[in-house]
């Protein structure tokens, strides 16, 4: 039908836009040296794995959609292969983007003791806990810890053990909605804190023989004349409380997005084994292909709020004339 040609169009359009989105990130990261540095390899790190969804696992979900009754005709190995590399991708796609919600909360609520070294160390470790955490997730099926290639009933999909969807699902999405849940909630109550501690223009005459009983918290500038004090203090958001304001913004996109492509898929995975629920195909597509779409939804967010991206793709597009 016209609706069912439109829909794989989509899909087919949905995937080609993933790959070579990320793919133009990664080059741009590799291409320009100031990004050689936090929170870029964060960025990269997340294109990494959003460009493998877009490029091993996409294309194979959508030869599945085509397979009349969505079955899996192309042999256990590449089964094996299929849902080994989408819980891997998917997981670090996922463990990524809450990588680079920490790093933000920390360069913003720790300022001192968050500094370059330390963060380019933290990072470091946050990508290979991310990398190796989503191998462990997907590569215990192989091991044995259930089934997902059934040759009767010509059906290829992830593990339906009960105990391995708790530890899986866990591991890969609840955890993680856990902890950018309460980093944005802890970015949004610093903004606010630093944000309402700010005090607005004054200009103050102050007697000469007056004593100040309560410093201000605010930096002031004091200009002493013959018979008054004048005190300035600056108005407007500080370049800090800008820098902040646009963090939280961000952060509270990428997981807004995040959330609302991932969790109808989770939820479903999680009650289908467990209550033995039959879910009608359609439906699991559905949620799956939107899942699908958070990697084609988090390069555009952490692009589009940094212009230093913007410039430097328009530079690879000259240099490339």
């Amino acid at each position: 039908s016209i609706f069912t040609v439109l829909i794989l169009t989509l899909l087919v359009l949905l995937t080609v836009a993933t790959f070579l989105w990320n793919l133009l990130v990664l080059a741009t990261i590799l291409r320009v040296k100031a990004f050689h540095r936090v929170p870029h390899n964060l960025v990269a790190s997340t294109a990494v794995s959003d460009v493998l969804v877009a490029a091993l696992v996409m294309p194979l979900s959508l030869v599945k959609e085509l397979s009349a009754g969505r079955r899996w005709r192309l042999g256990r190995e590449l089964c094996l292969v299929w849902v080994c590399f989408d819980v891997l991708c998917c997981t670090a796609s996922i463990w990524n983007v809450t990588a680079i919600a920490l790093d933000r909360y920390w360069s913003i609520t720790r300022q001192l003791q968050y500094t370059l070294l330390a963060r380019r160390r933290i990072s470091n470790v946050m990508i290979a806990l991310t990398w190796l955490l989503s191998a462990a997730i997907s590569l215990a099926p192989l091991l044995g810890w259930g089934e997902t290639y059934s040759p009767e009933q010509e059906r290829c999909q992830v593990s339906q053990d009960p105990s391995y969807t708790i530890v899986s699902t866990g591991g890969a999405f609840y955890l993680p909605l856990c902890v950018v849940l309460f980093v944005y909630w802890k970015i949004y109550k610093a903004s606010k804190f630093h944000m309402g501690g700010r005090r607005r223009n004054a200009v103050v005459p102050v007697p000469e023989a007056a004593q100040v009983k309560e410093a201000s918290q605010e930096p002031q500038m004091v200009f002493t004349a013959r018979r008054a004090a004048i005190t300035f203090q600056t108005d407007g958001e500080t370049w800090r409380e800008q820098k902040e304001k646009k963090a939280a913004l961000m952060v509270g996109i990428l997981i807004g997005v995040f959330v609302l492509c991932w969790i109808p898929f989770f939820i479903t995975e999680l009650i289908s084994p467990l209550c033995s629920c039959n879910i009608p195909p359609v439906w699991k597509s559905i949620f799956l292909w939107l899942g699908y779409s958070n990697s084609f939804f988090n390069p555009l967010i952490y692009t589009a709020f940094n212009k230093n991206y913007n410039n430097a793709f328009k530079n690879l597009f000259v240099k490339q004339r």
